[in-house]
């Protein structure tokens, strides 16, 4: 059994690459569904990213649609003009407000996860150029969860990252390519 049920990633400016290196570090059995915000322009409806992010990692990665289940080793990306939420051991997407100019909102997606999986989840926080997921990655940590934050000169746009340093003290703050690694040790294969 993994030690963490749900891996949550934010990222914005830089985010393609950096998740995808993420991802790209993840083995096809890794223990837990990941979700990812990845902040995106409202008429991306057409978007390549999910297919992006598969190649570089080999794990199925699909963007989010209602009820969509959450399975181990299966990444969902938020869709383009929405808010992405976990419920329930499902996704759930919204057309609400804007959060933070944003929609997707990684606040949004973080503090769904902050309620529904408590300290049986992770949130990483990426590159990016403004404070979105700040808030939602100390939700997570207030409720027990692990908390990753990308080391900000390994960022593209260190300003999210540093966002996320200033409201907390993460479990963990890494280069980029470290995390994949870290968060397999956290998540181990399911066999």
């Amino acid at each position: 059994m993994s030690g963490y049920d749900i891996v949550a990633i934010g990222a914005s400016w830089g985010g393609l690459h950096a998740v995808g290196t993420v991802l790209a570090g993840l083995g096809l059995g890794f223990g837990a569904p990941v979700v990812v915000a990845q902040h995106r322009s409202p008429d991306d409806e057409e978007s390549l990213l999910p297919e992006l992010l598969a190649r570089r990692s080999g794990l199925p990665v699909t963007d989010g649609e209602d009820k969509a289940p959450l399975i181990p080793g299966q990444v969902i990306v938020a869709p383009a003009g929405y808010h992405m939420l976990v419920e329930d051991h499902c996704v759930e997407v919204s057309c609400e407000e804007l959060v933070r100019f944003s929609r997707p909102s990684i606040d949004v997606l973080f503090e769904s996860v902050a309620v529904a999986y408590g300290s049986r989840a992770i949130g990483v926080v990426l590159t990016g150029a403004n404070d979105d997921g700040s808030r939602g990655l100390a939700a997570i940590a207030r409720a027990g969860g692990y908390t990753v934050v990308q080391e900000p000169e390994t960022s593209e746009r260190p300003e999210m990252p540093r966002a996320a340093l200033a409201a907390l003290t993460p479990d963990a703050v890494l280069r980029l390519e470290e995390i994949a690694g870290h968060l397999a040790a956290l998540c181990p294969e399911v066999v």
